[in-house]
């Protein structure tokens, strides 16, 4: 028989290796609640960590090449596009729904530490309230374009109304920036063909939408958004993410040190729009993404 000392002891260890196990499994787990014996677990709410900041990334990190290349992308052909068919590994990084007060300079500083330029797709009232990032977006050498003014849905809305949406926010940019918008992506990627042609006729604007969708917008954690982003991405591709979530931004070193370790080179939509190889046809589709939930 062991002693009472033995047993405590042994109570102790147990305690100990059970705790040191949770700690390890859960930093390797995903994001997603453990399942109980009846089924998944409940989601438990907590509250926002208001003092993290995104660790530095310590050394060197990878830079992407000079993009020394044309924005001048051909006004006829087609009028909307996912991806763009191009002779090297390049691809475009876009960031929808900004800018925001904390994360978009947070952003602006990781996409400077490689010397990758991205495309902003920008809401106009976000503009207004934050015209001093609007400027310091093009002053970096980043695209900055047209994502409407309220982020309606624009299916639903007429004519006069999308045009509103358009014009508010090719003002506040011009305001803001004395920059001209030359793209747009409707929010939700949501446009019927009819409203693509006429905008596209009335305001030059090709509808961008994306062949990469991490789904940032459901918030599912930051590890995710990388590897979906990492998964996805091939050349001449879009990429489609959000500026808006912190856990998107959290997400972007790893994930564009990744793409450039795999060969992958980064230029704006615009100069991705300008290597569409002579006949190759532009994917011009995409599926909306999803209203999110009220």
């Amino acid at each position: 028989m062991r002693s009472p000392i033995a047993r405590h002891m042994k109570r102790i260890f147990a305690t100990f290796s059970v705790a040191v196990l949770g700690i390890t499994l859960g930093s390797c787990s995903s994001e997603r609640p453990v399942g109980g014996p009846t089924g998944p677990a409940a989601a438990v709410k907590t509250t926002r960590n208001t003092d993290y900041v995104t660790p530095p990334v310590q050394g060197p990190v990878p830079r992407n090449p000079d993009a020394r290349m044309s924005s001048n992308f051909p006004s006829t052909g087609n009028i909307s596009f996912s991806r763009v068919p191009s002779a090297g590994q390049y691809i475009a990084m876009t960031f929808d729904d900004g800018p925001h007060a904390q994360n978009t300079p947070r952003l602006l500083d990781m996409l400077r530490a490689r010397n990758i330029k991205a495309t902003f797709f920008v809401v106009g009232r976000n503009v207004d309230l934050y015209p001093g990032i609007a400027r310091q977006i093009v002053a970096e050498g980043h695209e900055i374009a047209n994502h409407s003014y309220t982020h309606r849905l624009l299916t639903k809305l007429s004519d006069d109304q999308v045009r509103q949406e358009f014009e508010k926010t090719r003002d506040a940019i011009v305001r803001a920036t004395g920059i001209q918008p030359r793209l747009m992506r409707p929010p939700y990627g949501a446009l019927l063909q009819r409203q693509r042609e006429w905008v596209h006729a009335d305001y030059g604007y090709p509808t961008i939408l994306w062949s990469v969708d991490p789904n940032d917008w459901q918030r599912p954690g930051s590890s995710v958004v990388c590897s979906r982003i990492l998964a996805q991405t091939s050349s001449g591709g879009i990429i489609l993410a959000h500026d808006i979530h912190a856990g998107t931004v959290d997400a972007m070193p790893a994930t564009l040190d990744g793409l450039l370790r795999k060969g992958y080179k980064f230029v704006t939509v615009s100069q991705l729009l300008t290597m569409q190889s002579a006949g190759a046809p532009a994917q011009a589709s995409a599926e909306p993404k999803p209203l999110p939930a009220p």
